[in-house]
């Protein structure tokens, strides 16, 4: 059987995978990406997946070396200041709010939120445009087999494919992953979430804004106004697992009710202006990132609750990394996908990743507690870190990625 060849194989066509084949691209490699759904390309068939998405400004940096910067920027809204706000006094109402401001640690925003389908059909369109990538949805990962010099993937329509080396892109529930036998650490939080779109009565001025009270974090993150000048954002909305199924049951002028009173009022009243989607809050991490000829990336090597726009971010941190690896080993001329290449951009990424799996799980532990003595602490924690300008520095510095 005559099979395919290519450099890089990238399992998974959702954001991260086509994020990763655009960055190896961008350095001449030939990167065929699969996946077994076609993905979601237009706002009137996003229903299955609500979700926006904010890259942060090392998340930028990597887009714009890959080319892509340019024609998603137009199509995103600023994040300028994160407001961090605590309902946790006995009648639910917002009693403290502090604001992480950009312009204080020189840069202009701290990001930029889209969409996801948005992000989806720009990122598609540019991989469109590149001779050397190929990218092919209805089409997953059957098996595969790992040798010294290539892994030889088998494809679900019976296509075998040698490639130099696989990135696992491809979800929580990794078919790479589980093919090289990694296992993987959860932690469930008997959570869930549940997305969704709003419209509001006040503008956001570039303020993503999380309400904390109990059960989770309330997060409006800015999106671009609609075309008909309405404000527009982005909700996250964590909760017990069985308050989040009550919720998502109601009829929609009581969920956007319920929304407003959760919301604190911090933008007025909330107006539901899509689907509701949910799913469980979980902590996952790989016990190891690479295997022979294979590194994992993304959801396939860490999940972490949805706070602080750490999660995708994270896994372009992944990108980057193993971009720069493998680039630096090809132009010495050395095999650029041989075990010494991939342990370093598992060490590399291990310590970062369990630093934020970490603080993520510490947080979100916090916003979650109902005791009252709890939350007046977490409110006095706020106070603090705020209060403290190298400290806040530093927590804003953190949050960009530096360590």
């Amino acid at each position: 059987m005559m099979k395919d060849q290519t450099d890089i194989l990238v399992a998974g066509g959702g954001i991260a995978g086509m994020m990763a084949t655009a960055a190896f691209a961008a350095e001449g490699f030939r990167v065929l990406c699969v996946d077994p759904a076609p993905p979601v390309t237009d706002e009137a068939d996003d229903g299955s997946d609500l979700r926006s998405t904010a890259f942060l400004m090392p998340s930028v940096e990597l887009m714009e070396k890959a080319g892509f910067w340019a024609r998603l920027a137009p199509h995103g809204a600023a994040l300028k200041i994160m407001r961090l706000a605590d309902a946790g006094g006995e009648d639910g109402q917002v009693r403290t709010t502090r604001d992480f401001i950009a312009s204080d640690i020189g840069q202009e925003a701290f990001g930029y939120n889209f969409p996801n389908w948005l992000l989806r059909r720009e990122l598609l369109e540019h991989l469109g445009t590149l001779k050397n990538v190929r990218f092919e949805a209805g089409v997953g990962v059957a098996s595969m087999l790992t040798r010294t010099k290539e892994t030889l993937v088998s494809l679900t329509d019976g296509r075998q494919v040698r490639a130099h080396l696989v990135v696992a892109a491809d979800g929580r529930t990794s078919r790479v992953r589980d093919a090289l036998g990694i296992p993987v650490r959860t932690t469930r939080y008997g959570q869930k979430a549940v997305v969704f779109a709003v419209t509001h009565e006040l503008p956001h001025d570039d303020v993503s804004t999380e309400v904390h009270r109990s059960g989770g974090p309330f997060t409006l993150v800015p999106l671009p106004d609609g075309p008909d000048g309405t404000y527009r954002s982005a909700v996250v909305w964590m909760e017990t697992g069985q308050e989040v199924d009550r919720l998502f049951k109601l009829p929609d002028n009581a969920f956007s009710a319920a929304a407003s009173e959760r919301s604190g009022g911090v933008l007025g009243a909330l107006t539901l202006a899509s689907a509701r989607r949910m799913w469980p809050i979980i902590t996952q991490s790989a016990a190891q990132l690479v295997g022979q000829r294979s590194a994992l990336i993304a959801e396939a090597a860490h999940v972490m609750p949805p706070i602080g726009a750490q999660g995708l971010n994270m896994s372009l941190k992944d990108v980057a990394t193993l971009r720069d690896e493998i680039v630096t080993a090809r132009d010495k001329g050395d095999d650029w996908a041989s075990p010494a290449v991939l342990d370093r951009y598992a060490r590399t990424r291990k310590a970062d990743i369990e630093l934020r799996l970490t603080g993520v799980d510490l947080l979100n532990r916090a916003a979650m507690t109902d005791v009252q003595p709890l939350m007046d602490l977490r409110r006095r924690g706020l106070e603090a870190l705020h209060g403290l300008t190298p400290v806040r520095y530093t927590a804003m510095k953190m949050g960009l990625g530096a360590r």
